[in-house]
């Protein structure tokens, strides 16, 4: 069921006349394009602890290169399009939702509290661990994370690293103190997007008894809000939040997505609560922690794809994990910054990009195999 959209406090979308957005005739067209739709052969939830249970299917090829998908947000969950950035011929493809998230249980949307239970980095780490133990899997031939899931995916390599042999990070975000300054405390993106910024801002001073102390802590206002007992304020909290970034994450905006978003609670509720809750909290990880422990990764394969265009995770931190990574010796390290693309993999140059080098590390791997099967 689709909630009212109350776009009081999201910027409407820049001017469009190419129609970009919405794909029409005049759109730009790429060579690398999504791989065609797929269904899942392979469906089920994973009980992790907590009182959680984490939806997750598989597709394409079932002796393929067993691969991941790490979904965006905090809270942002996954769709069948995920399964497309891979080859599935080449590719075992699995895909699932984050803790409060998607179809797991349960949904932020519905149980507010409980999906905070163990909702830390370290416990999504642990979850897509025993997602691979589930399943079989002794390493993953390909972890994607994008935004959020970039995080998330350095995150799951440093701890686990004999279990992952390549990364394919799209829009990353490190956590440092001054990313997330820059997206929600301090205005940093008010240099592309005033009017998002203001009405980000506007919105909590709208509703503030007292404006002083909460334009100083807007992330613990929003909070404060997104965990109210009243629903209308929660959603009105989460409204204005998650239109604040989706106004900001891509080139070309399209309204029905901000309406899509904004109009269903199972999507808009675990978005804002959840990136909150992981923002409030330093992403749960150490100051500096993904850029320090880098060197446990440096055996790896790992292709970058960034959007020169990007206000929402800023290309300075692709650029400083791939000079980070080159300066310890890593032999396989691609960073791609794509002209004219923002944040989402939506974005048809970041598609392009993402797509290609998918394709690319299936190539290395299975080179690989081959060559070590001939050894034996």
């Amino acid at each position: 069921m689709k909630a009212v959209v109350d776009t009081t406090y999201v910027s409407p979308p820049a001017s469009d006349t190419s129609n970009q957005a919405a794909g029409g005739t005049n759109a730009i067209q790429y060579p690398t394009q999504l791989y065609p739709e797929i269904d899942s052969y392979e469906e089920g939830y994973l009980d992790v602890g907590d009182g959680h249970k984490l939806y997750y299917d598989i597709s394409g090829n079932p002796n393929g290169i067993p691969c991941i998908f790490l979904h965006g947000g905090p809270g942002g969950g996954v769709s069948p399009r995920c399964r497309r950035f891979f080859d599935p011929i080449k590719y075992k493809i699995i895909i699932f939702d984050q803790r409060g998230a998607g179809k797991s249980i349960p949904n932020a949307c519905d149980d507010l509290h409980s999906s905070l239970i163990g909702n830390t980095t370290p416990d999504l780490v642990d979850d897509i661990n025993k997602l691979r133990m589930h399943l079989n899997i002794n390493k993953w031939g390909v972890v994607l994370g994008g935004s959020w899931g970039s995080t998330l995916a350095l995150a799951y390599a440093e701890t686990y690293p004999q279990h992952v042999k390549s990364l394919l990070l799209r829009g990353v975000f490190l956590f440092g103190p001054d990313e997330v300054e820059h997206l929600f405390i301090n205005g940093g993106t008010y240099g592309q997007n005033p009017q998002a910024w203001d009405n980000y801002c506007q919105y909590i001073q709208d509703t503030s008894n007292d404006w002083d102390r909460e334009k100083r802590n807007l992330l613990g206002a929003y909070w404060d809000r997104l965990t109210d007992d009243d629903k209308s304020i929660r959603e009105a909290a989460a409204s204005a939040f998650v239109g604040y970034e989706l106004s900001i994450s891509k080139t070309y905006i399209d309204p029905n997505v901000i309406e899509e978003y904004l109009g269903t609670p199972s999507i808009l509720i675990p978005f804002a609560v959840m990136e909150v809750h992981y923002m409030i909290n330093a992403g749960f990880l150490r100051r500096g922690q993904l850029i320090d422990n880098v060197d446990k990764i440096k055996h790896m394969k790992v292709a970058i794809c960034h959007g020169r265009c990007d206000y929402v995770c800023q290309p300075q931190a692709a650029w400083r994990l791939a000079q980070r990574l080159r300066k310890l010796g890593c032999s396989y390290v691609e960073l791609e910054f794509v002209s004219g693309a923002g944040h989402s993999d939506s974005e048809p140059g970041l598609v392009d990009a993402m797509v290609r080098a998918s394709d690319k590390l299936a190539d290395e791997l299975l080179l690989e195999e081959e060559q070590e099967n001939q050894k034996k």
